[in-house]
């Protein structure tokens, strides 16, 4: 038994309807492994369990995994906005939400985060950010101010399979893009942070 496996056998199970999309992703999509997983979601879900937020934005809803968790650790009344920019993945994304228990907590964009984060009337107190890497500074810029102080920000993929430290090709702009965002993160003194080393590295950022 490796650590992971052990891991996964001593936390919460894993919900049906997220076993269900698990199978679906790894039968019929490209880039399963983009999925969020197990663990990374009971994760995501304690946190909105603790922090008990009103509103959350997820950039980069893919299968809409990730979303399933948070919604399931908010609060009835809470909601979380997630956009997604491929439309050919509403489909499966729909299918999921309309199943879940939870479905009412969750807003789906679809579209440009970029054009949508803008024309949300919402402060938020948590923000996940799992969508182009080559665009993580901007992101970060664009929901800086509609997150509340207190607020929590994650970004997801931070260590890369661990090319953060080793020689980056000069093509390789997702690669250039996690670098140019950890380093950003690094040198911003209006949050406190730190990198989980889980799956493929998880930044959290507390706003002061």
């Amino acid at each position: 038994m490796t650590i992971e496996e052990y891991i996964l056998a001593h936390i919460d199970e894993e919900d049906p309807l997220l076993k269900e999309l698990w199978r679906d992703a790894n039968v019929n999509l490209l880039r399963p492994r983009m999925l969020s997983g197990h663990l990374q979601g009971r994760l995501l879900k304690l946190f909105c369990r603790m922090m008990r937020p009103q509103r959350v934005l997820e950039i980069g809803t893919y299968t809409g995994y990730a979303t399933l968790c948070m919604a399931e650790g908010l609060s009835e009344g809470a909601m979380v906005h997630t956009i997604e920019i491929n439309d050919e993945m509403e489909d499966f994304i729909l299918n999921y939400f309309s199943k879940s228990p939870h479905r009412r907590k969750i807003t789906l964009h679809i579209g440009d985060a970029m054009r949508i984060i803008p024309t949300l009337d919402e402060m938020f107190d948590m923000v996940f950010i799992d969508a182009d890497k080559r665009l993580y500074a901007e992101y970060y810029d664009l929901v800086f101010p509609i997150v509340r102080p207190g607020g929590l920000i994650l970004a997801d993929n931070t260590l890369w399979d661990g090319k953060v430290v080793e020689e980056i090709h000069p093509s390789d702009k997702q690669s250039q893009g996690i670098l140019a965002f950890n380093e950003k993160i690094k040198a911003d003194d209006r949050i406190e942070k730190i990198i989980l080393p889980m799956r493929d590295g998880l930044t959290m950022m507390w706003k002061k």
